[in-house]
């Protein structure tokens, strides 16, 4: 069995923890939180130090040092990331739920991310470019 079947996500390495992130940045997108309801709004807008060829941060060791507002997914407890998409491996397996095929642990490819449409580099565009964050809300379709 794999390591991520066998075990908690509190009980992983790092380096195990690390390799659940499939890369599709969609946790990198900038959101809106509706004041009111406490809704997450995701829009289309990414944090400039994310490589949107890659869908990799390009200063991750530095990153919640240079963006304060970036998480650190592992300092806080996993029950605050209800707003993860439902993509995600983190959140896929807090619910007790299997990783998708097209990710990296089981395809053995980072393409695999792409190729399923699930990463944000065919439509996301770094925050510098932009003004208002919130002509830029888009929805999942999950």
């Amino acid at each position: 069995m794999k390591f991520w079947e066998t075990k908690k996500l509190s009980e992983m390495s790092t380096t195990e923890w690390e390799s659940l992130c499939d890369g599709c940045a969609k946790c990198c997108l900038n959101k809106l939180e509706d004041e009111d309801s406490g809704e997450i709004f995701f829009t289309s807008v990414v944090c400039d130090l994310i490589d949107l060829d890659t869908c990799r941060c390009t200063h991750y060791s530095e990153r919640t040092t240079l963006v304060p507002e970036c998480i650190d997914l592992k300092q806080h407890d996993f029950a605050e990331y209800t707003w993860l998409p439902a993509t995600c491996a983190y959140r896929l397996l807090s619910d007790g739920k299997p990783l998708p095929n097209w990710h990296p642990l089981i395809s053995g490819t980072q393409e695999s991310v792409k190729d399923a449409g699930v990463s944000i580099s065919s439509f996301a565009m770094k925050e510098s470019q932009i003004d208002d964050l919130e002509d830029h809300i888009i929805e999942w379709l999950d």
